[in-house]
C-alpha cells in the first residue's frame, strides 16, 4: 500500500518493533510505511513507546488497543489419539503435559525449556513438554529431541483442535525472547488454563505474577 492513494492503517505485531528495528533496511521500510499510514495500532503501551522511540514524529498516530481473541475448542477432539500420535503415555490420571505453542523462529526460543523439562521428566515420568508449531520447521527439532526425553514435537493442529488440546493440558508455557501480545497466552487464560511465561515486557503486560499466571526468568 505504500505509495498508493488508498488510505490504510497498520498494526504492530511485536517482532517488528522488538526485533526488525535492529535491521536498518527493515527499519527504513517500516518508517516509510508508518509515515504514509493514517493510523497505527500497538497492543500495549510498551509497544507504543518502542515504536515512538524509533519514529517520534508518528507518536500521535499510534494508538493502544489490546488484542482480542475468541476460543471455541473442538468438542470432537480425540485427546487420547493425540497423545498416542505424539508418543505420550495416555494415562490421563497422572499425566502432566505442558504445551508450548509457537512458531519455530529464533525469537520464540522453543528449546529454552527443553533441558529443564527433560531433567524434570527423569525425576517424574508423568511430566512432559509438548511443542506445537509449523510442521516443516518442527522437523528441524527432531535432531535435538532424541537427547531430551519427555520433550515432544507435536503435530500442528487446526485452531479449534489446538484450543481443545490446550484445555486438556496442565499449563501453557511461553519462552519467547520478545512478544507483542501472545494470542496463545490470551486463549489459555480464556480457557482457564494456568500460564507460565518468560518474564519479558510483552508477557508482563498481560500477566500479573502469581495472580493471573507465573513469570519466570530462568528455565529452573
Amino acid at each position: 500500500l505504500a505509495g498508493s492513494r488508498i488510505p490504510f492503517g497498520i498494526i504492530f505485531g511485536g517482532t517488528d518493533v522488538n526485533e526488525d528495528v535492529k535491521c536498518q533496511e527493515k527499519r527504513q521500510v517500516m518508517g516509510a510505511v508508518l509515515e504514509e499510514a493514517r493510523f497505527a495500532v500497538a497492543f500495549t503501551v510498551e509497544m507504543k513507546e518502542l515504536a515512538a522511540a524509533q519514529w517520534p514524529d508518528a507518536r500521535k498516530k499510534i494508538h493502544v488497543q489490546s488484542q482480542g481473541i475468541k476460543t471455541a475448542p473442538s468438542e470432537t477432539f480425540d485427546w487420547c489419539r493425540f497423545l498416542q500420535n505424539a508418543g505420550i503415555p495416555a494415562d490421563t490420571d497422572s499425566l502432566h503435559l505442558f504445551l508450548l505453542v509457537c512458531g519455530m523462529r529464533r525469537v520464540k526460543d522453543p528449546l529454552y525449556l527443553a533441558e529443564a523439562f527433560s531433567e524434570w521428566h527423569r525425576k517424574d515420568p508423568s511430566v512432559h513438554l509438548g511443542i506445537i508449531g509449523p510442521a516443516v520447521r518442527c522437523l528441524l527439532l527432531f535432531f535435538f529431541f532424541p537427547r531430551a526425553p519427555g520433550v515432544h514435537v507435536l503435530q500442528e493442529l487446526p485452531q479449534q483442535e489446538l484450543q481443545a488440546a490446550v484445555s486438556r493440558s496442565c499449563a501453557l508455557v511461553n519462552s519467547s525472547l520478545s512478544e507483542g501480545m501472545s494470542a496463545a497466552i490470551l486463549e489459555a487464560m480464556d480457557l482457564n488454563i494456568p500460564v507460565l511465561a518468560r518474564n519479558i515486557p510483552g508477557n508482563a503486560a498481560i500477566i500479573k505474577h502469581r495472580e493471573t499466571g507465573l513469570l519466570f526468568s530462568t528455565p529452573q
